[in-house]
């Protein structure tokens, strides 16, 4: 799809900051949760979902965003193709983008402009409309933690709204605690009337595209969220990170597929941007790791090729200069995934590669040793997909990642292997050498979404990762951020200004999260 034609959907005119700004009652204390007599009223619970529920589903969109548009630009462009899963197969795309550190400044504030607002404005009508003790607000509070976390790890610093100026931007810290207590304050009150209701609750069915409005799931995955954000900041504040990736194991993580968070979106976005509109092609890393690996998953992943080639899915050399969409279309592979397929966005599956390097920092109550649940993870994944041979590939002692060989006429030119790390479990490993074990096959199992696997490599240096195709202006081979939106330096320039100092760095590719401290 032509970029150009999707931001005409975009205002470029001044974002209304006022719409960033959050009411400060949402980071206060929560009163009981409970109705009198410990019983959640059913018809102020059905009142609930009728006037809330346009504005939850709007929060779902951006949460887990598949819509064509947005998908694109908030995540295909920006987590997709920094995560190593996906890179531009459209020639129009290959001057200027994330993976050369260079994308236009269009693309740069979409998230920031676009999607924010609409989390913001969502929220704060769920919160208008049905109070701080209601079941609406306590999943506006999960959805919007999943949206906020999406978005700081992006930018770094971000106006939530918490600061006595609205429009000031809190420090990734911050905004990271206040995240988690803002799940928290969730988890009481859902916990409160699925205890009220005899251990479940179903409510808003009809708004709910991830969970069929079964709140024992989103429980699950408020917890996982946490557990998620604990190994975030893992190597930046060891201490807080274990305390709370503790209590979101002790609490209830996803342990099984059943769990996973999963949308159902039609069309799919990634539908959308690689198999009908050609824009992504699978990406040179994980071609090497997975082919090298003979990993089953990989034709659950991409397609074959339309030409004949070397093996049968090929990726692309991430910023590989394209001369031709229709020629790069042909001859790399495009995910494999249908109209109505439903977009993931959290498993069981990262969960136990979670828990297993928690159990690795010597976390407590993870459910297992290092080996078993990195071993879990991977079964979990295989499971997932539909794929046989876990056994076998558990085993494999001797398959590395593959040196890269480009397709016959690309566009990226060929590279050595970045590694040398097997998969079978080795306990006489070093911990580093565990690490990168346990981080390639979580990257592995963390398909589709890219912009956790962006995260990862950025947080771990792991998996090992092929250089840029084209010359960029960066010594490093993936962003550590994108940087702020650029109307903010004027019309927002003393908050401007001290987003900058709270970062650290300057505002651009090369400053690195909070949280990138190993």
């Amino acid at each position: 799809m032509n970029t150009n034609k999707i931001m005409k959907n975009v205002s470029l005119g001044l974002v209304s900051l006022s719409m960033l700004g959050l009411v400060t009652a949402c980071t206060s204390g929560f009163e009981e949760a409970n109705r009198p007599g410990d019983k959640a009223a059913g018809d102020e619970l059905a009142r609930d979902n009728y006037n809330t529920g346009s504005f939850l589903i709007q929060m779902q969109n951006e949460a887990f965003p598949e819509q064509e548009n947005t998908y694109q630009m908030n995540q295909d462009l920006i987590g997709n193709y920094l995560g190593r899963f996906m890179t531009y197969a459209n020639n129009g795309f290959a001057g200027s983008n994330f993976a050369k550190m260079n994308a236009p400044v269009g693309w740069v504030r979409y998230p920031f402009a676009d999607s924010m607002p609409k989390t913001v404005s969502a929220f704060n009508e769920v919160l208008r409309l049905s109070g701080t003790e209601s079941l609406g607000y306590a999943w506006a509070l999960i959805m919007r933690a999943q949206s906020f976390l999406r978005l700081t790890d992006m930018y770094g610093p971000l106006p939530i709204g918490v600061e006595e100026d609205k429009n000031a931007y809190s420090s990734q810290e911050v905004i990271y605690k206040t995240l988690i207590a803002d799940l928290d304050k969730a988890l009481l009150t859902i916990n409160g009337m699925v205890s009220a209701n005899g251990g479940s609750l179903v409510q808003f069915k009809d708004a709910d595209k991830v969970y069929g409005g079964d709140f024992t799931k989103w429980v699950k995955f408020a917890n996982s969220l946490k557990l998620r954000i604990a190994i975030r900041m893992r190597f930046v504040d060891p201490s807080y990170a274990k305390q709370v990736g503790e209590e979101a194991v002790l609490a209830g993580v996803m342990t099984s597929n059943d769990d996973n968070a999963a949308v159902t979106y039609v069309p799919n976005g990634q539908y959308k941007t690689s198999v009908e509109w050609g824009d992504s092609r699978a990406c040179a890393d994980i071609d090497s790791y997975m082919n090298g690996y003979n990993d089953p998953r990989i034709t659950a992943y991409f397609s074959a090729t339309a030409t004949a080639g070397s093996r049968t899915v090929i990726g692309c050399r991430a910023g590989a200069n394209i001369g031709n969409k229709t020629v790069a279309d042909a001859i790399y592979s495009a995910a494999k995934v249908e109209k109505d397929t439903r977009g993931v966005w959290m498993t069981a599956a990262e969960m136990a590669f979670c828990r297993a390097e928690g159990a690795l920092a010597g976390w407590s109550g993870m459910g297992g040793s290092v080996q078993e649940l990195y071993e879990e993870g991977i079964r979990l994944s295989f499971d997932q997909w539909g794929v046989k041979g876990v056994d076998n590939y558990l085993a494999d002692d001797s398959s590395t990642p593959a040196d890269y060989v480009d397709a016959e006429g690309g566009y990226g030119a060929g590279h050595s292997k970045m590694s040398a790390i097997t998969i079978k479990w080795d306990e006489s490993a070093t911990d580093e050498q565990k690490l990168e074990r346990l981080i390639v096959q979580k990257w592995i199992a963390l398909y589709p979404d890219g912009q956790e696997a962006w995260c990862e490599i950025r947080r771990t240096g792991y998996p090992k990762v092929f250089p840029v195709a084209q010359t960029t202006a960066y010594d490093i081979e993936v962003p550590n951020r994108i940087p702020f939106d650029y109307t903010e330096e004027t019309n927002n320039k003393a908050n401007y200004d001290r987003a900058v100092q709270l970062l650290g760095g300057a505002d651009n590719y090369a400053t690195k999260m909070w949280w990138q401290k190993k």
